[in-house]
């Protein structure tokens, strides 16, 4: 990177913050973000925090017509101390590395941009809402700009990030929901681009959302694209099964995105001497564990609801009942602690929170 140096342009015309009992999951922007640009010829350059605004692309720009871009999501609290906590950021861009990578993006320097980060958390501290629950959701994004339509990766990108004040996922408190298995449609296969973060891996699947949402259920479990036998993630989300006192999750692989959350479940199982596996794992091998009385906890692992405690299956005609429709108690145990951590309300013994002051 050539240019490092940051350029910050306050805001003028700072907006009122919004009542933080009335907080939609990203409908609210802050008074800021930050841009950065690439061109080959000079790599990244130009970090700036400016105020939030519209932005101007060619209508020719590689992003309208070929979809090249990549995103993270992660959040920042306030801690019991006062000051801005995030919750092991240097995760979420190794990550975004990884999605460039796959996507032919240029790298970003990790160090740099957490730094670039850090000074608009700094700017927009009194923007992080500090009601039970809310968070500060900060959305890393970078897009392809080159106007071509040249099926070729782009020559210029556009890297952004935006941060909005949400709710509570749980305002009325956690509690188990309704999962259809989707058995037609694929979100991933192997070697495409599922590790990936990145948009349409998400837009492919509103087709299955919508279905599942019609029949009354709040996401889809995804199997594998070639076989449509092996359980893959629940939405937009990774998934853990407590089967016979063993958790298990599905293993890594070119479908499955590695998530934070469901990397910091499996630290943590192993800190407290929990079995828990990482393995391929079927819905015959699941159905059957549910006939023998021995599925005893599902949840679903993201950023957006750390802990999401599953109550029901729809498969093949079938609902399978978990736990009562009740969340279970390693369930509550893992949204108690990680929740905790993140929040500064419980003590971080794995250093996996960075503080602003």
């Amino acid at each position: 990177m050539i240019e490092t140096k940051l350029d910050i342009q306050e805001n003028p015309n700072k907006k009122a913050k919004p009542d933080p009992d009335k907080l939609q999951f990203g409908k609210t922007f802050t008074d800021h973000m930050f841009t950065m640009e690439y061109t080959r010829d000079k790599g990244w350059f130009q970090p700036q925090i400016v105020p939030y605004a519209p932005i101007t692309l060619e209508p020719a720009a590689m992003i309208f017509h070929y979809g090249q871009s990549v995103f993270e999501g992660l959040k920042a609290y306030i801690n019991t101390q006062g000051d801005v906590q995030l919750f092991r950021p240097e995760e979420n861009l190794k990550r975004l590395n990884r999605s460039n990578a796959r996507l032919s993006i240029p790298p970003v320097s990790e160090e740099l941009l957490l730094e670039y980060l850090k000074e608009l958390l700094s700017l927009e501290k009194d923007w992080i809402p500090r009601a039970e629950g809310t968070s500060l959701y900060i959305r890393p994004f970078i897009i392809a700009t080159e106007p071509s339509l040249s099926v070729a990766p782009s020559k210029s990108y556009k890297l952004m990030i935006v941060l909005a004040p949400v709710g509570s996922y749980y305002p009325e408190g956690i509690h188990p929901v309704s999962i259809q298995v989707e058995g037609h449609f694929t979100r991933a296969v192997r070697g495409g681009t599922g590790t990936a973060k990145t948009g349409g891996n998400y837009s492919g699947g509103y087709n299955a959302q919508e279905k599942a949402a019609d029949q009354g259920h709040a996401q889809v479990m995804w199997l594998d694209g070639v076989e449509k036998k092996y359980i893959e993630e629940v939405g937009s989300m990774n998934v853990f099964f407590k089967i016979d006192g063993q958790v298990i999750t599905p293993e890594l692989n070119d479908s499955i995105l590695e998530g934070v959350t469901r990397k910091s479940i499996i630290e943590l199982l192993k800190d407290w001497n929990v079995d828990v596996v990482e393995r391929k794992i079927s819905m015959q091998e699941l159905h059957q564990a549910y006939k023998d009385g021995i599925l005893e906890e599902a949840f679903g692992a993201g950023t957006a609801a750390v802990v999401s405690p599953i109550g029901e299956l729809s498969w093949d005609d079938e609902t399978l009942i978990i736990n009562g429709r009740q969340t279970g108690e390693l369930t509550k145990s893992l949204y108690t602690t990680l929740t905790g951590i993140q929040t500064g309300k419980l003590p971080d013994p794995f250093n996996w929170t960075v503080q602003i002051k």
